[in-house]
């Protein structure tokens, strides 16, 4: 798949996400009201960036004019870049810079080695005990709860020490997500199930997506073959009359 059709296909999935009619600008940020948009949190501000253009989600209409005035004269790129919008008169909280990578198939660059993979149902209770044993933030963060597919886990003993699955988005998306128990990273693990993760998602003909803040976890992705294409920023701005 080709740069072009790749960045193309996860600039439609977050058009869809938006719920508005207006997709990607050439360049710059396209700031439109979406009060329903999930491109962030409800109530709040979003802006995804792909490639050179963006296109930010608001509220409301007040909300709209903030951004687009904050936004005036500068970069995409620097609508989502790091410690942009912190400390800004107005702006009460930000989640993010969370960068999107996505996958074409003759890129993947499956993890080699000896660690045994098996797949589990989703909502297995063996996950279950997992996510429950690891940090509360973290395990919200891989999003392991809500996946779709089977969740792919490597095993210490009987107890699950790591595991990657995927959420069905649309546009056949596969949203991954991927996590290893704190006394076991270092061990290749989380290349192993999500690479298995990742060949489920490909067989289904779905386009993996990985969205990650830490660099260990943006690294792995481009291991497997990912292909940073731009970042997501939430932001919450306080009531303009």
């Amino acid at each position: 798949m080709a740069r072009s059709t790749l960045l193309r296909r996860a600039q439609d999935l977050w058009v869809h996400l938006a719920g508005v009619p207006a997709g990607f600008p050439t360049d710059g940020v396209r700031v439109v009201v979406a009060a329903d948009s999930r491109l962030c949190p409800p109530g709040w501000a979003g802006v995804v960036v792909l490639g050179d253009a963006g296109l930010a989600t608001a509220p409301d209409a007040a909300t709209a004019r903030f951004l687009r005035d904050s936004l005036a004269a500068r970069s995409a790129r620097s609508a989502v870049a790091a410690q942009r919008w912190r400390g800004i008169p107005g702006i009460r909280d930000v989640l993010g810079p969370a960068t999107l990578a996505y996958l074409d198939e003759p890129e993947f660059q499956p993890a080699t080695g000896m660690v045994d993979v098996a797949p589990l149902p989703p909502g297995h209770p063996d996950l279950a005990a997992f996510l429950a044993a690891v940090a509360a933030d973290e395990a919200a963060e891989s999003g392991l709860r809500d996946v779709t597919s089977p969740v792919f886990v490597v095993r210490e003993g009987s107890r699950v020490v790591a595991a990657a699955g995927y959420r069905r988005w649309p546009g056949s998306v596969a949203h991954l997500g991927v996590l290893t128990g704190a006394g076991f990273r270092g061990r290749g693990l989380a290349a192993a199930v999500a690479a298995a993760a990742v060949a489920d998602a490909l067989g289904d003909d779905l386009l993996p997506q990985w969205r990650a803040r830490p660099e260990p976890s943006r690294r792995l992705a481009r291991r497997l073959g990912f292909r940073e294409l731009g970042d997501q920023v939430s932001i919450r701005v306080d009531p303009i009359d």
